[in-house]
């Protein structure tokens, strides 16, 4: 039997992901095969598309770094997952297929009855968010918050779970994002046509406890200036590589994996050289994951938990069913996708269809 999967064929824009069908993989030893039913897709694929994320592999490859499914068939000596159990994982890449082949314990079991569209939303950009809230900015009730890209999938479950949190939040998006932020407790600002650093200190007087940005390169040294004295950036991501989706540069076509890594321990040691007390810390959702495997598994078990009491309720922009997937990397691209894009599969007969697909902002 054949499964539809995504393949990048080379390094550069949308046009090198194609769509391709092959027989269904078997599970080795050790693994477990799952039907994938909700796969995303984020920027972290467009960069690894275009080269330059660390994760990037080489081509080619299927991208996809979360995914939502139900096991369908289990290899040999795998004793911690059953047919037919709904689980979640994160392979980094090969998550945008019908059939994943997984070790098995990569698999982290999902509640029954959650959206697997909304779970799948959880993986990579809401346990970054909670990570980064809790592991590396420890933030604690009443604090003030800048969030940079706060439309986007990682901004918008800062700014949720920030909520809960108790933290006051800020929020750099276009105007088309403006609405959303508002939505969710943040004060929007407009990137475009604001300067976050004087719109901070106008509105806090001293600055923010704390700043969460993926934009990297020197913008990481102008989210410092609305710090607070003794206040951290929290640097998560290079999307300032990126413009319109393609890399800033014109550079494409190339597996560099490492270049814009140097620039951003630049700006990191910088951070804790200089006076102010005004420090910048990395933060790598993959890098905490291989650390601390253990931490991320807790760390998605509690928000499945929120999400299951509706104490949090993801953003999703779009449904796209797994041949779109292209038409998903050009949106993104695009610019002014609020919250997250996720790949779907076909229902079963048995399965209820899902909510009609939709932009949102």
């Amino acid at each position: 039997m054949k499964h539809t999967r995504v393949v990048v064929t080379r390094y550069g824009g949308p046009e090198v992901v194609e769509v391709i069908e092959e027989e269904i993989p078997e599970p080795k030893p050790g693994e477990v095969r799952v039907r994938v039913l909700a796969a995303g897709v984020s920027l972290p694929d467009v960069m690894a598309r275009e080269g330059i994320h660390p994760e990037t592999p080489r081509v080619p490859y299927t991208p996809g770094w979360d995914l939502v499914g139900v096991v369908d068939r289990l290899g040999e000596g795998v004793t911690n997952a059953a047919v037919g159990e709904l689980v979640a994982a994160m392979p980094i890449h090969g998550a945008s297929a019908e059939y994943v082949c997984l070790p098995g314990a990569a698999l982290v079991p999902v509640p029954a009855g959650l959206d697997p569209a909304s779970a799948v939303s959880l993986i990579l950009n809401y346990v970054t968010a909670y990570q980064m809230l809790h592991r590396s900015a420890k933030v604690r009730p009443g604090q003030r918050a800048l969030v940079h890209g706060a439309s986007g999938g990682v901004g918008t479950a800062l700014l949720e779970l920030g909520r809960l949190a108790g933290l006051e939040t800020y929020g750099t998006c276009s105007a088309r994002g403006a609405t959303a932020v508002s939505a969710l407790g943040g004060a929007p600002i407009d990137y475009r046509n604001e300067d976050f650093v004087e719109v901070i200190h106008r509105r806090t007087g001293e600055g923010v406890d704390v700043v969460f940005d993926g934009i990297g390169g020197a913008h990481i040294w102008r989210s410092r200036r609305a710090l607070r004295r003794g206040g951290r950036v929290v640097a998560y991501g290079l999307t300032g590589s990126l413009q319109g989706g393609r890399l800033a540069s014109g550079r494409s076509g190339g597996r560099h994996r490492f270049r814009a890594l140097a620039i951003f321990g630049v700006y990191i040691a910088g951070g804790w050289l200089l006076p102010g007390r005004k420090r910048v810390v990395p933060y790598s959702i993959q890098t905490l994951m291989r650390v601390k495997p253990e931490w991320f598994r807790q760390d998605l078990i509690a928000l499945f938990e929120l999400l299951r009491q509706r104490k949090i309720e993801p953003m999703i922009a779009l449904r796209l069913p797994l041949a779109q997937a292209r038409r998903a990397h050009e949106l993104l691209g695009e610019g002014g996708v609020v919250g997250k894009i996720v790949l779907t599969a076909a229902p079963e007969p048995s399965r209820q269809p899902a909510r009609p697909p939709g932009l949102s902002g």
